[in-house]
């Protein structure tokens, strides 16, 4: 059984010099340092492909970890997402057989947008783009978006979305001011509750129905999205959620986008219930594979077996999954490999 991984994450020289002269925070979990794991986010080579042997992944999607290039200015973020995806080209070109990815692309720029995800994808050859929800403070489904998710819907191009960490009000409403605890890797509990813990799934899932409801799959009704963590929390409550239906005036049922419009990874959280629960809502067909490499890579603190990956547990929780056979290698595979059959091969319309 093929094992392709979707939500691999990298973080390049080009990149990390760019967050750097940002302000950005220099912590382990952008790749900075010398701790192994800020090395296994900036290897490209040998160790990652022995890691990769030792989850069992065969192919592994690379995507710069998040946020990419989003909360940078506009004109920074132009071209140094064009410098990352080509750095990113030759990185998979040492390694076509073992290694893909995922465009970064300049939604600071939404005039730029579109134009870089088709380089990336026709001339560069990547598997479709990693977006990471908000970009400063314009949601997903801002229509300054339109013409970017308008290019991924004629390329066939699917866009992974990758959660961020909440607007400071958010932070500052919900997350703070929860004392005790350890301090790990800079964050205390609060912070690890707004990230990791649970917030960025909420700040994505919430962003996921703002796109249904504000018209964006209506208004691109082929456009397809790849969410991980087992949706984003949003699968829990679409029961629930549709009580809204009515009101919104969609065009199809609300479980029907998730169906046609979502597929559906795990990110390297190995819970059987989730497995269940997601092929329930939306069916296997719509299931694909990630680990959330290197992030779910290892002896987590706290000893979470569900988010360790290495060892062979991202290919062995995949064989002992309760699906047949060949359900089991679309969920591999195969359903990537169908989506992304055609992916550029549509032409630009004329004039573009």
């Amino acid at each position: 059984m093929k094992i392709t991984a979707l939500e691999e994450h990298v973080a390049l020289p080009v990149l990390l010099e760019a967050w750097a002269r940002a302000g950005v925070p220099q912590v382990p979990q952008l790749g900075f340092g010398d701790e192994p794991f800020a090395r296994r986010l900036r290897s490209t080579g040998a160790e990652r492909l022995a890691d990769m042997d030792d989850q069992g992944v065969d192919v592994a999607v690379l995507s710069l970890a998040s946020p990419g290039v989003q909360d940078l200015p506009a004109a920074d973020a132009v071209a140094l997402a064009r410098e990352a995806n080509d750095a990113l080209a030759e990185v998979v070109a040492a390694h076509p057989e073992r290694l893909a990815a995922f465009a970064t692309i300049p939604t600071p720029a939404p005039e730029h947008a579109a134009a870089e995800l088709e380089r990336a994808v026709t001339r560069l050859g990547f598997k479709g783009a990693m977006l990471y929800g908000r970009t400063g403070d314009v949601l997903a489904d801002d229509p300054r978006h339109d013409d970017l998710y308008a290019t991924a819907a004629r390329l066939g191009a699917p866009l992974h979305f990758h959660p961020q960490t909440p607007v400071p009000a958010v932070l500052e409403s919900y997350y703070s001011d929860l004392g005790g605890g350890q301090v790990r890797n800079g964050r205390g509990v609060g912070m690890s509750l707004a990230t990791a813990g649970l917030g960025w799934y909420y700040d994505l899932g919430v962003q996921y129905l703002r796109m249904i409801f504000s018209g964006v799959f209506d208004r691109h009704p082929d456009l397809q999205v790849i969410a991980g963590h087992w949706g984003e929390v949003v699968l829990f409550y679409l029961d629930h959620t549709g009580i809204m239906a009515d009101m919104t005036g969609l065009q199809r049922p609300l479980v029907d986008y998730f169906r046609q419009n979502f597929s559906v990874t795990g990110s390297g959280t190995v819970s059987e219930r989730y497995l269940r629960w997601t092929a329930e809502v939306v069916g296997t067909e719509r299931m694909m594979y990630s680990t959330d490499y290197p992030y779910t890579f290892g002896t987590r603190p706290g000893g979470y077996p569900y988010l360790d990956t290495s060892n062979g547990v991202a290919r062995s929780f995949l064989e002992a999954a309760p699906f047949s056979e060949a359900d089991k290698a679309a969920i591999g595979s195969g359903n990537f490999e169908r989506l992304t059959a055609h992916l550029g091969a549509a032409a630009a319309p004329t004039g573009a």
